[in-house]
């Protein structure tokens, strides 16, 4: 059964004004220029961008709308679990089970917040891009990590230094995202980071 019109608005609004909590959650990463930490929707923005912009990087079959969707939702949990940094811990924070668990919970919560419909929908695009199995959710899973390398260069560090991160960690932890989604992306990216880590 559809819920009433004023019934559905008000879901779908109780959940884009949750969604505006994610402008206040702060990530490692910098802006390109230093100057202060990101947020979350900052990130999200631009890696739907990053999407349109880079979309000739993406394999056959790769849907750059379904690409941008997902990246625009990615980081919703963070709403509830913050930002979890990749290089913090020696990485092993960002991806272990309890980690895993509250990001589940936060997804329960926010994606039902939604109408039915929606929260299905939403929900499933959200678990497609944590399965990074898809030639879509790789491909996003992909620009969701070249976007802070590209925001560390620029800004002669960021959190490489802030976590004392090597060639060998980015690598294992970033490099191999990146390839498996976007290889020639990561060919030009290893290029630029490299000097980076040698000097």
């Amino acid at each position: 059964m559809t819920a009433l019109p004023s019934d559905r608005l008000a879901a779908q609004f109780a959940f884009l004004n949750e969604a505006d909590r994610l402008k206040s959650v702060l990530r490692a990463t910098t802006l390109c220029d230093g100057s202060r930490r990101e947020n979350s929707g900052e990130h999200s923005w631009h890696l739907g961008l990053y999407a349109m912009v880079l979309a000739d990087q993406a394999g056959p079959g790769v849907d750059i709308t379904r690409v941008i969707r997902m990246l625009l939702i990615h980081d919703l949990v963070e709403i509830d679990v913050g930002d979890v940094p990749i290089h913090s811990a020696n990485g092993q924070a960002h991806a272990s089970a309890e980690t895993q668990a509250a990001e589940q919970r936060a997804a329960d919560r926010i994606f039902g917040l939604l109408p039915p419909d929606q929260a299905a929908s939403f929900r499933a695009l959200w678990d497609e891009f944590e399965a990074a199995e898809s030639p879509d959710a790789l491909f996003a899973k992909s620009l969701d990590r070249v976007q802070p390398v590209m925001a560390n260069l620029q800004s002669g560090g960021g959190t490489w230094i802030t976590y004392n991160v090597t060639l060998p960690q980015l690598e294992a932890r970033v490099g191999s995202k990146i390839a498996k989604g976007a290889p020639r992306l990561w060919d030009w990216v290893r290029a630029r980071v490299t000097p980076f880590f040698a000097s």
